[in-house]
């Protein structure tokens, strides 16, 4: 069976029970620890997929990748995970549940990349100003890229909008070449 449509169906199951119960933000924050978790920590995939660890063990290790103290339907559902010997696509099932959670709460991810960092003020216009264009809530994320030289770049959905120093003397280094 596909590994996309399990890891799918075991988010999908997560999401609506979260639902249910009212609880899907906090179950969310947990799955975005652990995914996050899973790219931090490396050696965490191969030590859950290790078949040497008793299932008690992997529990307690998967709830400290949730952020030490998850949801009780976050504990059932890596239960139920192990339970089924899935533990190997739990990686893919909480990035899926990322990603449904954020299509049904119409939520963007949006980034803003600057040569210095930028003050609170002007994160917040541009954050609102993404707000405005996708009519939904943005998580937005701010980095310093002293490469860039000056200006910025702004990036959300499939939208990038490049005003950087660097990306204008690239243009105008490409139109003197011709």
């Amino acid at each position: 069976m596909d590994l996309g449509v399990v890891s799918v169906r075991y988010a999908r199951a997560l999401l609506k029970s979260a639902v249910a119960m009212h609880i899907e933000s906090q179950v969310y924050a947990d799955m975005q620890t652990l995914a996050a978790s899973y790219i931090e920590v490396p050696q965490l995939r191969f030590t859950i997929d290790n078949p040497m660890l008793v299932k008690e063990q992997k529990q307690s290790l998967l709830e400290t990748a949730c952020g030490g103290n998850p949801s009780e339907l976050t504990k059932r559902f890596l239960l139920l995970v192990l339970d089924e010997d899935r533990e190997s696509t739990l990686q893919l099932m909480a990035n899926s549940f990322v990603t449904l959670y954020r299509q049904q709460k119409n939520i963007t991810r949006g980034r803003l990349i600057t040569a210095t960092a930028v003050s609170p003020e002007t994160e917040a216009k541009m954050k609102q100003m993404v707000e405005t264009k996708t009519q939904g809530t943005v998580e937005f994320q701010t980095e310093v890229d002293p490469d860039i030289i000056g200006g910025f770049i702004l990036e959300y959905d499939t939208y990038r909008m490049d005003a950087s120093v660097k990306s204008k003397l690239n243009s105008i280094l490409t139109e003197l070449k011709r």
